[in-house]
């Protein structure tokens, strides 16, 4: 099992939608670097949603529930499928995170702009712990 996390703007989907809707294609993703990860999904691996724009946090856990795919738009680039698990009482602020030195080397701190990225185990409990 691998840990990952997405990234949206909230006023394009948000986690809300995601969960009222249960399940989402989640497509768009153009970055090779974030395909490649799309790629490396697997079903029942677990993610967790993050609002990017103003907003910056962790609010909610989802878990992919189709593999990648050929994008029915674009055959060159893949898409999965999330399903919602559940929203976190509180946010975790992109801010708090950077404030533990143990993230200074992730993704969602050293590659603001990738869409989709790996958590490492260890950053996966850590996160977790601290969103309750």
């Amino acid at each position: 099992m691998a840990y990952w996390l997405v990234k949206s703007e909230p006023q394009e989907y948000s986690f809300d939608q995601l969960v009222a809707e249960g399940e989402v294609v989640w497509d768009g993703v153009r970055n090779p670097q974030a395909q490649k990860y799309l790629r490396a999904m697997r079903v029942g691996d677990p993610v967790l949603y993050y609002h990017s724009g103003t907003q910056r946090a962790i609010v909610g856990l989802a878990e992919v529930a189709r593999p990648a795919y050929p994008d029915p738009t674009n055959p060159h680039l893949v898409v999965v499928h999330l399903r919602a698990v559940r929203a976190f009482d509180r946010p975790l602020s992109l801010e708090a995170i950077k404030r533990d030195p143990a993230f200074g080397q992730w993704a969602l701190v050293r590659q603001p702009r990738l869409s989709v990225m790996p958590v490492p185990p260890e950053l996966w409990e850590r996160l977790l712990a601290q969103l309750g």
